[in-house]
């Protein structure tokens, strides 16, 4: 049963691995990276500043969103990963040959389970149940989900990684949430929004188009980015 298993694994990551494809292979190294998202992680923090009236409120949702990365990603970066041992496919002698594999791929920490996909996951799902906007909630999973699919074009993670990495950042998300409804709303009266020109929870959707536009805005730049990168 586990070897049937981890054929599939492989079987997946190969189906979604690098087609040697000369934009593709110029693209995901930059989509994989923290940095590109910069300014999706501003546009949030505007979010969350615009549509809250005291310091106080908008550090506890700053600090909770960070907890929701220290527990995603740092548990599965300084606990799981060295516990499980198991290789990147891009660092098995016995599996990347089978693999295509970007120029400059390179990671020297172990493969399970996803950061990037914990991470990505944890915030999608804190900030959907914060917002309360289906447009909102759409666009930040489809974020996520984008990042997931670098990490197997690259070879750096199987496919069993990203769904654990998805499924615990999804909890960790849920789980952190939950803790800040309880301690935002004992010191904060809480409303139902009833209005076209908000969510639920008080949001402006003036103000989530921001955070879709800069996202959108992101992605253009950097597929053009990539094309400038094929002719040098």
């Amino acid at each position: 049963m586990l070897e049937c298993i981890l054929s599939a694994d492989l079987s997946l990551l190969r189906f979604f691995n690098s087609g040697n494809s000369v934009y593709f292979d110029a693209l995901v190294p930059m989509l994989t990276s923290g940095l590109t998202w910069i300014p999706l992680y501003i546009a949030l923090f505007y979010l969350v500043v615009k549509n809250h009236e005291t310091m106080a409120q908008i550090g506890l949702i700053v600090a909770t969103a960070v907890v929701c990365v220290c527990l995603a990603g740092g548990i599965g970066d300084f606990i799981v990963k060295p516990m499980v041992g198991r290789l990147r496919p891009c660092n098995d002698p016995m599996v990347k040959a089978q693999l295509n594999l970007v120029a400059g791929t390179l990671s020297e920490s172990y493969s399970f389970f996803s950061s990037h996909a914990a991470n990505t996951f944890s915030l999608a799902m804190f900030f959907s149940l914060l917002v309360r906007d289906r447009l909102f909630t759409i666009v930040m999973f489809l974020w996520a989900l984008l990042n997931c699919w670098t990490r197997l074009y690259l070879g750096v993670h199987y496919p069993s990684d990203i769904l654990c990495g998805m499924l615990y950042g999804s909890f960790v998300g849920v789980v952190v949430y939950l803790a800040f409804y309880k301690l935002f709303y004992k010191f904060n009266i809480k409303f139902q929004y009833i209005s076209s020109q908000y969510t639920a929870s008080g949001y402006a959707k003036a103000d989530i188009d921001v955070v879709v536009a800069t996202l959108v805005f992101t992605i253009a730049i950097v597929a053009l980015l990539a094309f400038g990168n094929i002719s040098i």
